[in-house]
């Protein structure tokens, strides 16, 4: 299947190189609305064709897919421009910045026959496999803290008195929307939609979150997200029975996991190694769920999405961040 690009940041060379390795997936364009990126960007992946005009690119008869990788606020849009021509779409995370945008653009691809996929990897590791069946051994579940907390660099500019995407809320940033969003998927992926959510954010000067703490309330068990891009975290994400633990390191890689029985407290390794290339799960699927036809799956990964979403647009309007995006 012949894919193109949305985007010139590290994530989508990070895609472009998983492509290559899944062996599901053939690079045939990039876009940017630079020529002199664009060009920079083809060259670099040896891409047969780059463009500058997004609706040229979905109007190409060559390309089957497009991988979306821009500013959140931009998403919605841009898909509509692919799903309109006929084109399958895997869009980054977080798909969309509200539900409204979420509904309209999955009507328009069921309307036109594709699929519309959002690109959360840390849900198609063989891992993530691996730690929903492990999650019987730690009997009752009680409670959980799964966090993900990175400085970034783009902060010093912030602090600069500068307003980096990330940080935006004219192009649907904060911790939630960038970080919270790889906790928060796994933990609905493991356990469902929880009863009720709160999000207690740290709210920078222009209303974002630069951090937060965000609360999922399931039936006799809670999961606690930790998510900020202000500070730095060197502990373990980990889930809490009534006979063990589990010890997850890396919230959005899953690349070591251990059991830790509540008696003997000794942790146990039961992870599997993984691509470090780990995109490549996603990719496999996702052509898979294509060539087959595959709508039972195809719906979970959607309903898993909306969850997400739901949740993120809740935590948000208890807050009053708004974005540039919302209409209601």
């Amino acid at each position: 299947m012949r894919f193109a690009t949305v985007g010139t940041s590290w994530i989508t060379s990070a895609f472009i190189e998983a492509a290559k390795l899944s062996g599901k997936l053939t690079l045939e364009a990039v876009y940017s609305r630079k020529k002199e990126s664009a060009e920079q960007m083809a060259e670099k992946h040896g891409a047969p064709n780059m463009f500058t005009d997004l609706e040229e690119m979905a109007k190409n008869e060559n390309i089957d897919a497009i991988y979306i990788a821009s500013p959140n606020a931009l998403h919605f849009e841009q898909v509509l421009v692919f799903l309109k021509n006929k084109k399958h779409v895997i869009c980054e995370k977080p798909i969309f910045s509200n539900t409204e945008e979420f509904k309209e653009a999955f009507r328009v691809a069921d309307q036109n026959g594709v699929f519309l996929f959002e690109a959360i990897r840390n849900i198609h590791y063989p891992n993530t496999a691996l730690l929903k069946e492990k999650l019987k051994d730690v009997g009752q579940i009680r409670t959980g803290i799964f966090q993900y907390v990175q400085y970034s660099s783009r902060y010093d500019k912030f602090l600069a008195g500068e307003e980096p995407n990330v940080f935006s809320r004219n192009f649907s940033g904060g911790a939630l929307m960038d970080l919270g969003v790889y906790p928060l998927s796994l933990a609905v992926w493991l356990f469902g939609a929880p009863k009720d959510s709160r999000y207690f954010p740290v709210l920078l000067r222009n209303g974002i979150d630069g951090a937060g703490t965000l609360v999922l309330q399931y039936e006799g068990f809670n999961i606690t997200v930790i998510c900020s891009k202000i500070s730095h975290s060197y502990i373990p994400s980990e889930i809490h029975g009534e006979k063990g633990s589990i010890i997850i390191e890396g919230i959005s890689e899953l690349e070591k996991m251990k059991f830790a029985d509540v008696r003997t407290k000794e942790p146990v390794l039961f992870s599997r190694k993984q691509e470090a290339q780990n995109m490549m799960y996603e990719i496999n699927d996702f052509a898979d769920i294509i060539a087959q036809n595959d709508r039972k799956t195809y719906e979970t990964l959607r309903q898993s999405s909306y969850e997400v979403l739901s949740v993120i647009e809740k935590s948000r309007k208890q807050n009053g961040i708004v974005f540039k995006t919302d209409r209601n």
